[in-house]
């Protein structure tokens, strides 16, 4: 890879940070173009080089959080896999190592991203929208792949819809952000998912 390459690509991550920072913290109809080229150090003509518009850097934004969720993500729960035969306990040890990777965030996770998105859908175009939509959708199958493998070995306690409770991991993780952001305390969020940890247990064996 040349160094020419090189210096776009370091560029092109530049601004998507930037950008990121900004969009999770005021909004992306509040970030503009003018401030991440100031901020990135770079020309009009070198933003435009790797975004055509708002557009294409919303698209990219998008993209970048939805594969870091599922690299972290799936990192998490392939290495709790790892350790668990059952997918029962497989899953309650993953949710175990992602409440302590949150709980050992030193400040207030900084947003979602899929999130800030929903808030403002209407500044975005339809394959954005259809994007946003299909990342949620697709975290409801992943979990609830997971439940129905649990579900077959340990019929629940307690009647609930897999789909719902599949959903109910997301809400509590983009619940946790926004009330670990509201509060000030970046612990709630770890508390969160501890607290869906136990309501699995409750359901799949009554305790």
């Amino acid at each position: 890879m040349s160094a020419t390459t090189l210096k776009r690509e370091s560029a092109r991550e530049r601004i998507l940070d930037l950008a990121e920072a900004a969009v999770l913290q005021k909004g992306f109809g509040a970030t503009s173009i003018e401030e991440l080229i100031a901020g990135a150090g770079i020309s009009k003509s070198g933003f435009f080089y790797h975004f055509p518009d708002k557009g294409a850097l919303a698209k990219a934004l998008l993209q970048r959080s939805m594969e870091r969720d599922r690299d972290l993500l799936g990192e998490v729960f392939t290495r709790a896999d790892e350790l668990a035969d059952d997918p029962l306990h497989g899953f309650l040890v993953g949710l175990k190592m992602l409440a302590e990777q949150m709980a050992g965030m030193a400040e207030v996770h900084p947003g979602c991203m899929v999130a800030s998105i929903c808030y403002q859908e209407q500044l975005f175009d339809r394959e954005i929208v259809a994007m946003n939509q299909a990342a949620v959708i697709a975290w409801r199958q992943y979990f609830r792949a997971r439940l129905d493998a649990i579900a077959t070995r340990y019929p629940p306690r307690i009647a609930a819809d897999l789909d719902a409770l599949a959903d109910m991991l997301s809400v509590v993780i983009d619940g946790g952000i926004t009330m670990s952001k509201a509060t000030r305390d970046p612990a709630l969020l770890s508390q969160q998912v501890t607290l869906y940890r136990a309501f699995i247990r409750a359901i799949f064996l009554g305790t």
